[in-house]
């Protein structure tokens, strides 16, 4: 049985519909708010597995021993865009860690926002393996490594211990086993996890409320993550992006994946949300998000405000006409 989450209107005629699922946990780990299916499907985090996937680099001393600043930190949690703060603290981070470029598996990339892409372009420069998406996550994972005596070479592969870790940390916060979980090959070519939209806002959970976790040192490793992430929200995205607007609210840790996930939770209320929509799309984010937080008489207003300026409900021409509208089906 298929569960619409949003449909959207051309000249008062549908045009498209977007299955999708929505998960939001309360302080108990109970569900107080779902559509779709969340305890049964297994979901691939994406890039929402970012936060998780930085816990070993936050947790080995490196911030202290190469002298980090919080941006350089927060590009181990980042999907960076090429901007040119991304890119003056990209060349710090790898700089300070003394690490080779040619070392990250991640492909070669031009910036990925449009402006700093055309000024890339029209500079005459080639593809960067630095200017990749997960670079900031790719350079945590080789200084972690280093710093653990592990092999460099294969730091991408599934069996290697620092990958094997991160599945731990991915059954310890989400509470899902680790023989049940989906494997797969993320983008940048790293190992991905899947597991059910429940157990991924499980996951979140415990970044709003890490009282949940009875170990003290991980405890403070997912307080510092997430003040790190907050300090520095248009690293962790970019300026105009979902991240950036949730991110300067202090209230809330978010991160989205590839092909339409997007986790986040509220601090004070210790409250998760997990959502995916089928289709893949992204733009739906703002929209949906918003919907959530209006239907849990959130707080910050602004913040609701500010992802409604991302996306409008409205569709309109590229001369600015409405030509339509898309409506969120909570």
């Amino acid at each position: 049985m298929t569960t619409i989450i949003a449909e959207e209107y051309r000249g008062g005629n549908l045009e498209n519909r977007h299955e999708g699922a929505i998960c939001v946990l309360d302080q108990n780990k109970e569900v107080i708010y779902s559509k779709g299916e969340i305890e049964n499907n297994r979901i691939f985090y994406r890039s929402a597995m970012k936060p998780i996937q930085a816990i070993p680099a936050f947790d080995a001393g490196i911030e202290e021993k190469y002298g980090l600043s919080s941006d350089e930190m927060a590009l181990f949690c980042a999907s960076q865009r090429g901007e040119s703060y991304h890119q003056h603290s990209l060349s710090s981070l790898i700089e300070k860690l003394k690490l080779n470029e040619e070392s990250l598996i991640c492909g070669e990339s031009y910036p990925l926002n449009e402006q700093p892409k055309i000024e890339y372009i029209c500079e005459g420069k080639k593809k960067r393996k630095l200017l990749h998406n997960c670079s900031g996550k790719h350079l945590g994972f080789l200084a972690y490594s280093r710093e653990k005596g592990l092999s460099m070479e294969d730091y991408g592969d599934v069996n290697h211990p620092l990958q094997q870790w991160i599945k731990q940390e991915i059954e310890l916060l989400s509470e899902y086993p680790e023989a049940k979980m989906a494997v797969g090959k993320d983008g940048c070519g790293v190992p991905v996890y899947g597991i059910p939209l429940r157990n991924m806002a499980l996951s979140y959970l415990k970044f709003a409320n890490p009282e949940l976790v009875s170990d003290e040192r991980k405890r403070n490793v997912l307080n510092r993550i997430s003040y790190t992430m907050q300090a520095n929200p248009e690293i962790v995205a970019s300026h105009e992006f979902i991240c950036t607007v949730l991110l300067k609210d202090k209230n809330i840790i978010a991160k989205g994946g590839a092909q339409g996930v997007y986790c986040l939770a509220l601090k004070d209320e210790k409250i998760s949300i997990a959502l995916k929509v089928m289709s893949g799309t992204e733009l739906l984010w703002p929209l949906i998000v918003a919907k959530v937080l209006e239907k849990l008489n959130y707080k910050n207003k602004r913040t609701i405000e500010d992802l409604y300026k991302l996306r409008f409900s409205k569709i309109l021409s590229d001369s600015g006409e409405v030509v339509g509208e898309t409506k969120i089906i909570l």
